[in-house]
């Protein structure tokens, strides 16, 4: 009986050594493709730095042989941006096919790609610059930020009205902070220009809570008014929604079955 149960204890072993050396060969496969994928995109992208890219879904050295990933992000921060100086760009991709690519994908590949995710991620301190208020800060629309995800999409976005922006308007000639609620929207006939709409000065609980007199309200509600150029989404996708996750602003595009090249991510 001794040798049976040592034998039982040596096949669960066994049993557990091999199920870890596949662990971490897989891992490392993954680790390696990842970084290859991003040196690639750095190169072909035109941007700083590596982005931050991960293959999704365990194992995924089948995925591999299969010519099929399940999901594919991208996540490159500080790129440099026209008008607002630098913004946060990332892709989101689901049903990857690797027909034309291979498993280390090749930087002149063509990825056909079932659904994509494509964001410009601007954070309140370059919004704020862009604006002429240093201070800004942004928040979503108070009736959004106590839902199950946080916002209206499934990546967490809230809808693009009522986003709330508090800054010290010193273009307008005022000094102390202001609660502003701004509408997002992109403008008719130019796909890649955000419009900020400022709809009213807010007071009250999670305010600036500070009354604007009357003969300033025009000029303090125009220094929150804007239009910014020039953000053309990752892979080109138009935007079909727009909103704030956090502090930063987001413009978002969710596409279904297109094919991409790398040199896309970042759009000129």
């Amino acid at each position: 009986r001794r040798n049976v149960l040592l034998g039982a204890v040596a096949a669960v072993v066994a049993v557990v050594i091999l199920l870890a050396g596949a662990v971490g060969v897989d891992l490392g496969t993954t680790i390696s493709a990842e970084y290859r994928l991003a040196r690639t995109l750095r190169d072909v992208a035109h941007l700083g730095f590596d982005p931050f890219v991960a293959i999704l879904g365990f194992p995924v050295i089948p995925q591999a042989m299969r010519g099929h990933y399940n999901e594919l992000e991208i996540k490159a921060a500080a790129v440099s941006r026209p008008a607002i100086g630098e913004a946060t760009l990332e892709a989101t991709m689901h049903s990857i096919d690797l027909t034309d690519a291979a498993w280390l994908i090749r930087p002149d590949a063509r990825l056909r790609v079932g659904k994509l995710e494509s964001r410009i991620i601007i954070d309140s301190l370059h919004l704020g610059r862009y604006l002429g208020m240093r201070d800004l800060m942004v928040e979503a629309p108070p009736q959004e930020t106590n839902n199950a995800t946080g916002g209206t999409t499934e990546s967490g976005i809230s809808g693009s009205h009522g986003l709330v922006f508090t800054g010290t308007p010193t273009s307008a000639h005022f000094d102390k902070r202001v609660t502003v609620a701004i509408d997002l929207s992109i403008a008719d006939g130019d796909k890649a220009t955000l419009v900020f709409t400022p709809t009213g000065v807010l007071t009250g609980p999670d305010t600036a809570n500070q009354q604007v007199p009357a003969d300033k309200r025009d000029a303090v509600l125009a220094a929150f008014a804007a239009r910014l150029p020039d953000q053309r989404l990752p892979f080109g996708v138009a935007p079909t929604s727009e909103g704030a996750r956090g502090s930063d602003v987001i413009i978002e595009g969710i596409t279904e079955g297109l094919t991409i090249t790398l040199d896309g991510f970042n759009q000129p």
